[in-house]
């Protein structure tokens, strides 16, 4: 395998992960903003506080990783996109830095009103950035990146496979928090309070199956090199994730939270994962591939090195965290 498919391999990787890990977190957004008001949401609330609070810092390295491995890689592709989708790139930054703000500012907030402000806020940002971050993956997937950058600023994210792309990304996301965060009220023994997450979780998971489904007659058209790869190599892939997502359903809805929360996992890795499958060799679709995007031999040769490097010091750190997270029992304070 030549460097820049190890590389491609390697930055691909941090997509998948950020993806799982920092879905699952961005997706307790949705809960919060639907947990009700200061008193009925309070248990809600304290549970994805716990959930989340040891980790939405960390799952911010994957984000680094990618932003740094691509630039260094394939830096002409990296400024083609960044010329080209400045614009929903800044607003999911801008949510990602409200929504840390607001996570800990509302823990010190001393009047209910400037807890339900931040509160807010975090709920809010939580829903747009993975909305913005699903836009631009749609933009790069369908095609609308221009080799040497300066697309339209607002066409080149804001059309159906964009838009499909952006809410995709938020309903995964949700899918996946929801996955854990049952998980972690059935094992605290709040039963009451996975019954409610029970509930939403399966409304969210069957309304990101039919926009997933129905994106796909739009890809048709809109996205054809994307779609091609989807119905063909990638296909297998499709047909797995659906199976695991219909499995979770049926498990979370027969109460079995512990190994949901595994095909939750799995029917995200495997839709992402086939999102990968489908779009190679292109790094920008119809533009520009990976092999022609590549960096100097030197280059690449350094970052292989220091991703090996990243994945002996800091992976078993971060799965060490993730374990604890997963393992720890939640309760009432």
């Amino acid at each position: 395998m030549s460097a820049e498919l190890i590389v491609a391999a390697a930055l691909f990787t941090g997509v998948l992960a950020y993806a799982i890990f920092g879905g699952a977190d961005f997706g307790s957004g949705f809960f919060d903003a639907t947990a009700g008001g200061a008193r009925r949401g309070a248990e809600l609330r304290t549970l994805i506080d716990h959930s989340i609070g040891p980790v939405w810092e960390a799952n911010h390295v994957w984000l680094v990783y990618i932003l740094v491995t691509w630039w260094t890689a394939f830096p002409t592709a990296f400024a083609a996109a960044m010329t080209t989708l400045w614009l929903p790139l800044m607003l999911a930054l801008l949510g990602i830095v409200l929504r840390g703000a607001s996570f800990a500012f509302r823990k010190y907030s001393e009047t209910l009103g400037e807890a339900r402000l931040f509160g807010g806020i975090f709920a809010l940002s939580s829903l747009i950035t993975p909305f913005f971050l699903g836009c631009t993956a749609g933009a790069i997937a369908s095609g609308r990146v221009p080799a040497g950058g300066h697309g339209d600023l607002i066409t080149s994210w804001l059309n159906p496979t964009g838009v499909v792309g952006g809410l995709v990304a938020g309903g995964t996301c949700a899918f996946l928090a929801g996955s854990f965060l049952v998980a972690d009220a059935a094992r605290a023994g709040h039963e009451h309070l996975a019954d409610q997450l029970r509930i939403r979780m399966l409304g969210v998971g069957v309304a990101t199956g039919l926009v997933v489904f129905a994106g796909l007659f739009l890809l048709r058209s809109d996205a054809p090199t994307l779609f091609d790869g989807l119905s063909g190599r990638a296909l297998p892939l499709v047909l797995l994730s659906a199976g695991a997502g219909l499995a979770t359903l049926v498990l979370v809805a027969r109460r079995r939270y512990a190994v949901a929360r595994f095909t939750a996992v799995g029917a995200v890795g495997t839709v992402v994962l086939g999102w990968g499958v489908a779009q190679y060799p292109w790094l920008l679709v119809d533009q520009v591939k990976f092999a022609d995007a590549a960096g100097a031999p030197a280059t690449l040769h350094a970052l292989i090195f220091a991703t090996v490097l990243a994945a002996v010091l800091v992976v078993p750190a971060l799965a060490y965290l993730y374990y604890l997270t997963q393992t720890e029992r939640w309760t009432k304070h």
